[in-house]
């Protein structure tokens, strides 16, 4: 039997004793955090199925559960506008689900099995933060797109900070500070979970690019702050609600009077809705915008976090760069509806 000690960049090691049943070389030591990940997660992950639709449609794939009594998260886009289904695991059990809620602009969904009371319900993953990732880390994908089989991939984050457009009616949304992973990805294992070595679960597998952005590439929708806070709404609500201003707009450098220690980037507005929030306050296009609720704003992703639901209905300072001056505001956001 070999001792492996794998060391991560994040400064943590791993200590595991690996070797063949039947005597023949040991694994090596990346094999050893990969085969552990696996060990630990696979029995949390499992198979969904939408009935009445087809795995090409995007009604089958995979889910993670989070809490021990059968609440499992997976891609919003897996379920789309369906209120039940089925999730097989790798230990032969199958339970019915419910929907407990969606997301569409998170792509994030929650779903509940109906468990009975004498049901010994599956292993729950340990969630981790992705705050905490750095480029170069090693992360495994952890599926079960078949039911009875999972599928697994390794491989390292290739980026951080990438965002992810997402769409529900009318409205639209970037989902910031996606996980680039080239840990291969699968259509079925969106839903399933993006592990770091210690079997945390740092991402849900949203997307596979394609090779018109780089061959081989897949997106995850980071676990941290802002997506916890996503599923609690999605388990007690059903849903997630958001504020908005009515405007579009984009990231420009500021001239050099105005930039601060904090902040070297405003939002340029390039539109307005009409009877929006924005309009009704005086918001203008061409208006530069510095800051919302106190705050300094130089992303769109960046003012999308201050857009929480406590933000609806309440008056919020805004300061606007026009015609070589500041500007002062209030604006009372609204509900954004999809």
């Amino acid at each position: 039997m070999t001792t492996a000690v794998v060391t991560g960049l994040d400064g943590t090691s791993a200590l595991d004793e690996v070797g063949t049943p039947d005597g023949g070389e040991a694994l090596d030591a990346y094999s050893a955090v990969v085969s552990s990940v696996v060990r630990t997660l696979s029995p949390a992950v499992a198979s969904v199925r939408i009935p009445g639709r087809g795995a090409g449609r995007g009604g089958a794939g995979s889910a993670v559960v989070i809490a021990p009594d059968g609440l499992l998260v997976t891609s919003a886009h897996v379920v789309g506008a369906a209120s039940g289904g089925s999730a097989a695991f790798g230990t032969g059990t199958e339970w019915e689900f419910d929907v407990a809620g969606t997301d569409p602009l998170s792509d994030l969904a929650v779903l509940r099995l109906r468990l009975s009371s004498a049901d010994a319900p599956p292993r729950a993953a340990a969630l981790g933060d992705a705050e905490g990732l750095v480029v170069g880390q090693l992360v495994v994908a952890v599926g079960n797109p078949l039911g009875f089989a999972g599928s697994v991939s390794a491989g390292v984050v290739s980026g951080l900070g990438r965002s992810l457009a997402t769409s529900s009616g009318s409205a639209t949304r970037v989902v910031d500070d996606v996980i680039q992973t080239d840990a291969a990805l699968h259509p079925g294992n969106s839903g399933g979970a993006l592990a770091d070595g210690r079997a945390r679960v740092v991402g849900i597998n949203t997307a596979v690019v394609g090779p018109w952005v780089g061959q081989g590439l897949g997106m995850a929708v980071p676990i941290n702050a802002t997506t916890r806070r996503i599923i609690a709404s999605l388990i007690r609500d059903g849903r997630v609600k958001r504020a908005h201003l009515g405007i579009a707009g984009g990231p420009r450098p500021l001239p050099p009077d105005l930039r601060r220690a904090d902040q070297k980037a405003a939002i340029e507005v390039t539109m307005v809705v009409g009877a929006s929030p924005a309009a009704r306050a005086g918001v203008r296009t061409g208006d530069v915008l510095l800051s919302v609720d106190g705050q300094s704003v130089q992303s769109v992703a960046q003012l999308q976090g201050l857009m929480g639901e406590g933000s609806i209905g309440r008056e919020v300072p805004v300061t606007v760069w026009r015609g070589g001056r500041t500007v002062d505001l209030v604006v009372v956001p609204e509900e954004l509806r999809a």
